[in-house]
């Protein structure tokens, strides 16, 4: 059986260790001052060098060279030992698998036994951040104190999980992510000497993939090289899913010129080819980074090759510092976000839509009406005509709602853009005419403020009572974007444009409004059932008089 690459290419020597100079440095004058503390924790993400560093340390401190500074010298028995596999005192556990607190006492009383072989017992926990609780506190006495032979290594990939009291306890070292230049690099020279034929824009796609985790850019080189053939920039893409750099750039293209159409076939396009939905959306989590590091001025900061820099430089011209960062969020929830989705690549579809429907930087467009609007219209008096008497109720509860009392910001629409109703005498507007004319007023606010049209589009016209018009919402989420100043200004004027009225708006939910309106009812007919039990008597006046026994 094959040894996978990288069990192979694990560093033997410090001098070997990539991308983690400051920590490398640290250890390596640790040992030739003869200063090794008693307790290490090794933190930072997976692949960058945890474990292999703190092989390389318990190989150094028992390495039987004469020279300090030579350690490890891998040619001495001790140095075979541990590279093999078989060196009795180093001693490796998987905190994953051994949690519980008996696992600590077990090991705490067999730490005091001398060592065998070497001059320290170097005891390696890795993924330590699993122990339990009741197994961190019973390695705190051994930890502070531990035997003179005794050396402990801690590894974790989630620092943050480990006890304050165990942190005190040892010298703490933070592994960092490994930069996409340097493992390019470094898998170059690997395929110079394994002989495989790789070009240079898959190496970096590789690199990039891995992000920062050398162990991760191996494993992925072993899968593509055993085919046996030339490895190419879209073998890279076929095996991890990832769409072409220019199919990204078509869709950048499209959200900066808002595109829809031609940016959702850029989409699909790319999951018809095989690009995985959540790779997709990190590769434009990645170009959109890129583009807010160049608005930042920080150009020299990103990894790619020039022509693509170019075009990055194209798209960063047409986007605003605020209209990345929106974009930014959205793609990024969509990357973390397509686990929980039904339809895989519903999430992106999302971010790309809302991306064109929202524009966080843009100012509010304004119109000039073709006719100035009037006042508010005032209801018209009629004659009041002999009724059934209603008694008097305690009115119910408002609706929840906003009414904007300022003067509508003018708002300019093109002549002749849509078909106009005939001007209309003041007070004759009704809600059946509204009604009939709402695809029009839809269409107005469309030509300046897409995202309220979507709103109006999810709303009814409920009532038109006193210059007030009710928009009724099946939720309360919607109805509250819509109950916004800036909303409810570009509706009143489109209204006023159309029917050369200026009315004041409302926005309610339609499930309270007539909850209301039948508690209402219901409460009138109550108190007049209660009226005439009483032996009252209804007459066509505003009294009801009593007659009693």
């Amino acid at each position: 059986m094959s040894q996978a690459l990288y069990r192979k290419w694990r560093p033997g020597t410090w001098d070997e260790v990539i991308g983690q100079e400051h920590i490398i440095q640290t250890l390596k004058n640790a040992i030739r001052s003869e200063k090794v503390g008693h307790a290490y924790l090794f933190a930072g993400p997976r692949g960058t060098g945890k474990t292999t560093t703190a092989r390389l340390l318990a190989k150094a401190v028992n390495c039987l060279d004469e020279s300090p500074t030579n350690h490890p010298c891998n040619q001495c028995a001790n140095c075979q030992s541990i590279q093999d596999g078989r060196f009795l005192d180093l001693i490796e556990i998987d905190a994953a698998s051994n949690t519980s607190v008996d696992d600590i006492r077990d090991l705490r009383d067999k730490i005091n036994f001398s060592p065998g072989q070497g001059k320290y017992k170097v005891y390696i926990i890795d993924e330590v951040h699993m122990l339990s609780t009741a197994a961190f506190n019973a390695l705190l006495k051994t930890l502070e104190e531990p035997p003179a032979h005794a050396i402990f290594i801690l590894a974790t990939t989630e620092i943050h999980k480990i006890p304050a009291t165990v942190l005190s306890r040892c010298q703490r070292h933070e592994f960092r992510r490994i930069p996409v230049k340097e493992i390019a690099s470094y898998l170059k020279d690997m395929c110079a000497l394994e002989k495989f034929t790789i070009t240079d824009d898959a190496l970096l796609s590789i690199a990039r993939h891995s992000t920062g985790c050398m162990r991760d850019a191996i494993s992925l080189l072993d899968q593509l090289t055993s085919s046996g053939l030339e490895i190419d920039l879209a073998n890279v893409h076929a095996v991890l899913g990832t769409a072409t750099n220019q199919m990204v750039i078509d869709l950048m293209s499209a959200i900066r010129m808002k595109a829809m159409g031609s940016g959702l076939t850029s989409l699909h396009q790319a999951m018809d080819a095989g690009s995985d939905p959540r790779q997709l959306s990190r590769q434009i989590v990645d170009y959109f980074r890129n583009l807010l590091l160049m608005k930042m001025g920080n150009a020299d900061q990103i990894d790619e090759t020039p022509e693509i820099i170019q075009q990055m430089q194209v798209d960063c011209d047409g986007f605003e510092m605020s209209e990345l960062v929106h974009c930014l969020k959205l793609f990024n929830e969509a990357a973390n976000g397509q686990s929980t989705s039904w339809q895989p690549g519903l999430a992106l579809e999302l971010a790309f839509s809302q991306t064109l429907l929202t524009n966080p930087s843009a100012p509010i467009l304004t119109l000039t009406p073709a006719r100035q609007p009037v006042k508010a219209a005032q209801p018209v008096q009629k004659t009041e005509q002999p009724s059934t008497p209603k008694p008097t109720v305690e009115a119910a509860p408002p609706v929840k709602q906003q009414v904007v009392e300022s003067t509508p910001v003018p708002v300019e629409l093109p002549q002749n853009s849509i078909e106009l109703p005939p001007p209309m005498d003041e007070g004759h507007l009704t809600l059946s005419m509204i009604l009939e004319q709402w695809r029009q007023v839809r269409a107005t606010v469309k030509k300046v403020r897409p995202a309220t049209e979507a709103l109006l589009n999810s709303c009814k016209p409920m009532s038109l009572k006193k210059g007030m018009l009710t928009l009724g919402f099946a939720s309360e989420v919607v109805r509250s974007k819509m109950d916004l100043p800036e909303n409810l200004d570009l509706t009143r004027q489109a209204i006023a444009h159309l029917f050369n009225q200026d009315l004041q708006i409302r926005c309610v939910v339609m499930k309270e409004m007539q909850n209301i309106e039948n508690s209402q009812q219901t409460n009138e007919e109550s108190m007049l059932n209660t009226v005439l039990n009483l032996g009252g008597k209804l007459v066509n006046s505003d009294t009801v008089s009593d007659q009693t026994d």
